[in-house]
């Protein structure tokens, strides 16, 4: 997925002159188009040795975790909501208890760059660590479950999984459903499951979502015609959802949509442009996790148009009846500064979080590159999409994370509970300073953004980056996360740092209370934090997870 280009546009690149410009020879690692890049970062491109690597066989040689049974992480950003609410207090970071690589041959570009959107992982309520491996410089991935006590693999199986079209590396995630089956894409558009995932015995099989004697009878072809294009969502039901890319005119004659596969195996699925009723829309956003409902009633899809070169996508967010699939409302989504279709690009892994009260929101990047200096839009909607609220200040490849408003001991409004977002100010984008904050904002409060002249969420705690950056005169390393663990036990939010330094923000001093360095810092694509079963921290830096704990 390589075309040169004669020239980087204006928004392929908005950070500092030492990591944060593309040139050509960066830009010939992707396919021509606008790109906005993630992480910058030190040059080092060196990947810390792991202390515990996979085999790529199955079974592994590792034991299950019965000790431990603590609340599960079950997907990107914890649950079918995508809270990154943990539901056990985390451990304090004395020390990287294991690390293990997420990427065997990670891809460097000539100035340094990881230019891969890395999974998340998951962790069991018996503390088994699930995490996709790239296993070559060519995106192909294995799933491995290993201990979260010492790291140790308890199985590991190789995929056949196809990627779709992209320019940065897209995310491969594996998922828990709330019965422990582990699921993860393989081709064709089928899922890959284990029914226990403690389990060291036991293999892989598949559901089909639009049958398995057509997917069997045509798999060579099927194979590289259709395409699992998002993360795996899975209901309190055991239910799953999932977009896909389809090839016009493939053996199972199927159109770019939204699948389900109900817990009995039973697939359907419904066109992304016939449901949302707009050529506007072909597929789902590839890398946009499907967000469920509280009531399990609701899946909510950003859905856009197709990658192409020297195009922006715009889209729509579609709420789907959960059982049946059919359309129950549409927005489309646009950037409040310009009025006009906001960028919901595929470099993006921004998902929709629904809140406790139903309300929905989403990051998009801004019509006009640098308008806002790169720092998009966190769009707010009530639950059937018919009223916009008030957006926040930044939505670029972020979800928000759900702060309950009694962590915050300063905040003295009244909304039940808060947002917690990256908050950079990118310098060399519009008028972006290089002053990078992460940020707790009010999503029922407002005030005039310090960019525009839109009334935005208020923000209730920012922080200041601790890294001074040499290469912007005043500015500082940005944060580089794209879902940040919120721990309500200590009142914190675990968050990473292109400085290569895992922090713990403390919600009620304000600072920055506990750090520990993963890495030397690198230009990479955003990456997650998760909470495991026992309390331990999980961090990707330089396609490496660290576990960090007491």
């Amino acid at each position: 997925m390589s075309e040169s280009i004669t020239k980087i546009k204006s928004e392929a690149k908005r950070k500092t002159s030492r990591l944060h410009r593309l040139t050509l020879s960066a830009v010939a690692l992707l396919v021509a188009g606008t790109v906005v890049v993630a992480c910058g970062g030190s040059s080092s491109n060196s990947v810390p040795p792991s202390n515990n690597t996979g085999t790529g066989t199955n079974p592994g040689t590792g034991s299950g975790n019965g000790a431990v049974v603590g609340p599960p992480w079950m997907s990107f950003g914890g649950n079918a909501q995508h809270e990154a609410l943990a539901g056990v207090a985390t451990q304090t970071f004395s020390r990287i208890a294991w690390q293990t690589p997420v990427d065997m041959a990670p891809q460097y570009s000539a100035q340094g760059y990881l230019l891969v959107h890395y999974g998340s992982p998951v962790i069991t309520a018996k503390n088994t660590v699930i995490l996709p491996v790239k296993t070559g410089a060519n995106p192909t991935y294995r799933v491995e479950a290993r201990s979260g006590d010492n790291g140790t693999v308890i199985w590991s199986e190789n995929t056949d999984y196809v990627m779709p079209p992209y320019r940065w590396t897209p995310t491969y995630n594996a998922t828990l459903t709330a019965n422990n089956r582990v699921l993860a894409p393989g081709a064709g558009g089928k899922i890959m499951y284990r029914d226990d995932a403690d389990a060291a015995t036991g293999s892989f099989k598949s559901f089909v979502f639009y049958g398995d004697s057509v997917y069997t009878a045509n798999k060579a072809a099927l194979d590289k015609a259709i395409i699992i294009n998002t993360p795996i969502t899975s209901d309190a039901q055991n239910n799953i959802y999932f977009g896909f890319i389809a090839t016009p005119g493939n053996a199972a004659g199927l159109s770019s949509g939204i699948a389900r596969i109900a817990a009995d195996g039973k697939g359907s699925w419904v066109s992304v442009a016939t449901v949302a009723g707009t050529s506007a829309v072909a597929k789902a956003a590839t890398n946009s996790a499907i967000a469920v409902s509280k009531d399990q009633k609701t899946i909510y899809v950003v859905a856009n148009d197709n990658i192409a070169t020297g195009v922006r996508q715009t889209g729509y967010m579609l709420a789907l009846d959960s059982t049946s699939l059919a359309l129950k409302s549409k927005v489309q989504l646009i950037d409040p500064n310009e009025n006009g279709p906001a960028n919901i690009s595929d470099d993006s892994t921004a998902s929709p979080l629904v809140a406790p009260d139903g309300d929905v929101y989403i990051g998009v990047l801004e019509k006009t590159y640098g308008s806002h200096n790169a720092r998009g839009w966190l769009l707010h909607f009530n639950a059937d999409l018919s009223q916009t609220k008030i957006p926040g200040s930044f939505g670029w490849d972020i979800t928000p994370s759900l702060v309950p408003a009694n962590l915050v001991a300063s905040y003295k409004g009244s909304s039940p509970y808060l947002l917690m977002v990256k908050y950079n100010n990118y310098e060399r984008a519009g008028s972006g300073n290089g002053l990078n904050e992460i940020a707790i904002i009010d999503p029922f409060a407002e005030q005039v953004d310090r960019m525009s002249t839109v009334k935005t969420m208020k923000e209730v705690l920012t922080l200041l980056g601790p890294t001074p950056d040499p290469a912007v005169p005043g500015g500082f390393i940005e944060w580089c996360v794209n879902t940040a663990a919120v721990d309500p036990f200590t009142k914190s939010v675990i968050v990473n740092s292109e400085d290569g330094i895992l922090y713990r923000w403390d919600l009620t001093t304000n600072k920055l209370s506990e750090k520990i360095r993963l890495t030397s810092g690198l230009g990479e694509s955003y990456t997650p934090t998760a909470i495991g079963a026992d309390g331990k921290v999980y961090a990707i830096n330089n396609a490496v997870l660290f576990a960090i704990g007491k």
